[in-house]
């Protein structure tokens, strides 16, 4: 996996286009990310994580960090679409301030549910435990920052 570009770089391509605030999608996006993050809270505590549910979790997870994020490009007036587009939104974290480390491991986070989705890769309970712990703890930063 190779390092992910700058933001800089995907507003330069075209990938991330500036446009006018859109409030009303991001309190959307972020209503839907607070719907999901109990949902996966009251999953984890009826259910819990096994090998079975591991790849519908670390999916849940990442897209509920992703809402979160575009919701935050969306009122700063960014949209990313296209062949790169997660890229880029996952590039937004170092705009928020976030660690490299937390943009590195949102970025394999991307790589592996894009794995799932398009090549059938599994994911096992390990992984999926490394995620919510993940999710738990960036989820309220990103909170904070919009």
């Amino acid at each position: 996996m190779r390092a992910i570009k700058s933001f800089d770089e995907f507003l330069k391509s075209g990938i991330v286009k500036k446009q006018s605030p859109d409030k009303s999608r991001a309190l959307f996006l972020i209503s839907e990310a607070e719907n999901s993050f109990e949902g996966l809270k009251e999953r984890l505590e009826k259910i819990g994580i096994n090998d079975k549910n591991a790849n519908s979790i670390v999916k849940d997870c990442y897209d509920i960090l992703m809402e979160l994020i575009r919701a935050k490009m969306l009122l700063k007036g960014y949209n990313a679409s296209g062949q790169g587009a997660h890229e880029a939104e996952v590039s937004y974290m170092r705009i928020l301030d976030l660690s490299e480390n937390d943009v590195q491991f949102t970025d394999q986070m991307r790589y592996f549910r894009n794995g799932m989705i398009y090549y059938g890769r599994i994911l096992d309970k390990v992984y999926a435990e490394k995620v919510v712990a993940f999710t738990m703890k960036i989820y309220p930063l990103l909170k904070d920052n919009l």
